[in-house]
């Protein structure tokens, strides 16, 4: 893998964590759990904590089987993203920096399941009867970077595939 692949996703990762974290502990710090904080009609600002995977999945399940089962499927799913990089192509910048935020998501959430066993939650999108399920910075930059990567392998041309310049 070149340098620069690796390094401007790790630069995308670092951001992404960083910015997790940050307002992650922001929440924590200034809000009471299920506090709710109004910003616009249709999004607030909603300290919960999820023990489950997306929507809760594996919620109810024991914390001894929960956190090591999430901290191995991240392990995997990290070492997926790293073959996945190693594969596209150097001239495809937006599908690097889409896997870096997908790394970064990934490991944010994980810092949060192995500090407090589940992960901190806080926006909230509702239109009358109908909610969203929270999320965060790392959901959010992951599923922006799954979008981008399955909207680039639409177009056709895959990572993996060794594409010619202006193609």
């Amino acid at each position: 893998m070149t340098d620069v692949r690796l390094r401007q996703a790790l630069l995308v990762a670092i951001v992404i964590l960083g910015l997790d974290q940050a307002t992650k502990e922001i929440v924590r710090r200034s809000m009471q759990l299920y506090e709710s904080i109004p910003i616009f009609p249709g999004f607030s600002l909603t300290y919960v904590r999820n023990p489950g995977a997306a929507f809760s999945m594996l919620s109810g399940a024991p914390a001894s089987i929960r956190i090591p089962l999430f901290v191995g499927v991240t392990l995997v799913a990290g070492w997926a993203l790293v073959s996945y990089l190693r594969a596209t192509p150097e001239h495809r910048l937006h599908l690097v920096w889409a896997l870096g935020g997908i790394l970064g998501g990934a490991l944010g959430n994980l810092v949060c399941r192995v500090r407090y066993g589940e992960v901190i939650d806080f926006f909230h999108l509702h239109w009358g009867e109908w909610s969203w399920p929270m999320f965060n910075v790392a959901d959010s930059a992951i599923s922006v970077g799954v979008a981008i990567v399955l909207f680039e392998s639409l177009r056709g041309e895959g990572a993996g595939v060794a594409a010619t310049p202006g193609r």
